[in-house]
This record gives structure tokens, C-alpha cells and sequence, in this order.
């Protein structure tokens, strides 16, 4: 596998970021993650975008993390948020996921980051699995979904 940054508009991005959004729409029954996001928010040194491709070059996950600070919807300063991990299913028990999870947080931590925080949801445990397994704990909900009762939010001293 070759991981590489890339922009968060990149096409294999935004390719993977649609196929992520559909499997959330039908885990949830609704229209994906409604959280706004855009490609300043992962440019580097404010976030990391990261991409992994196969041997034959061909897209096969991703993850990113971006800048927060306190704010109105419960972040707290010091801290990155890691959004839209995903390996498509014909590459999924490779451990990409964990290898994605890691590289972000070295890198954050690079940055001056000290938390990695992310809102997961119930009904995907294959996340809430990869995320308590990598230390990751319960923590006051933060963010767009905080008031939803399906929603899940993790944290990590980096």
C-alpha cells in the first residue's frame, strides 16, 4: 500500500468521501453526514488529508484530521478532529484503517495538537471497535451531531 496526502477536493478523495457518505446513508436512512467540511480545513498546517492506493493505484482508503479550537459546538482547544475515515469493502481486515488512525495522530501531534477527538455513530461498531482498541475513550459529545442520540464522541491524549 503507498499512503500519500492529498487535498481534501482531490478526485479520489471526493470519490471515496461519496462512497463513505452513501454507507452512512444507509446505516442511518438519511443523507450522509451533514457536517460542513472543506479542503482549507485539512490543508496542512491546520490538517492532513490522507489517501491509501493499492498496487495497481487505485483508491482504497482514507482519513483526515483538521484544526479545532473551543467553540460553541464543544471542542476545546488543543484540539484535532479526525474525520471521514473509510476503507472501501474489498480492502477492509488489512489493517489500513489503523495504519490511516496512526500516521494522523503522529501528525497532529507534529503540529501541536494534544487531543484527537472524533463523534462516531451506533450503528457502525466496526469504528467504535478500530477506536476503543487505539485508546480512544468516551468524552462529552462535541459537534455537529452532539445533540443526536446515535451519536458517539471519542478522545485521545496525544
Amino acid at each position: 500500500m503507498n499512503f500519500r496526502p492529498v487535498p481534501f477536493d482531490h478526485p479520489d478523495a471526493i470519490k471515496l468521501n461519496d462512497q463513505v457518505q452513501a454507507e452512512y446513508a444507509v446505516r442511518y436512512g438519511d443523507d450522509g453526514d451533514a457536517t460542513h467540511l472543506d479542503a482549507r480545513m485539512f490543508a496542512p498546517p491546520l490538517g492532513l488529508y490522507l489517501m491509501a492506493y493499492d498496487e495497481r493505484d487505485r483508491p482504497v482508503a482514507t482519513g483526515g484530521w483538521r484544526t479545532q479550537d473551543e467553540n460553541a459546538e464543544g471542542y476545546s482547544d488543543g484540539d484535532a478532529e479526525l474525520k471521514r475515515m473509510y476503507v472501501i469493502p474489498e480492502a477492509r481486515g488489512l489493517g489500513l484503517a489503523r495504519r490511516i488512525l496512526a500516521t494522523l495522530e503522529d501528525d497532529a501531534r507534529a503540529a501541536g495538537r494534544v487531543r484527537m477527538v472524533l463523534e462516531t455513530g451506533a450503528k457502525q461498531p466496526e469504528a467504535v471497535a478500530l477506536y476503543e482498541s487505539s485508546g480512544y475513550e468516551p468524552c462529552v459529545k462535541f459537534g455537529y451531531y452532539r445533540f443526536h442520540e446515535l451519536s458517539l464522541c471519542y478522545a485521545k491524549a496525544l
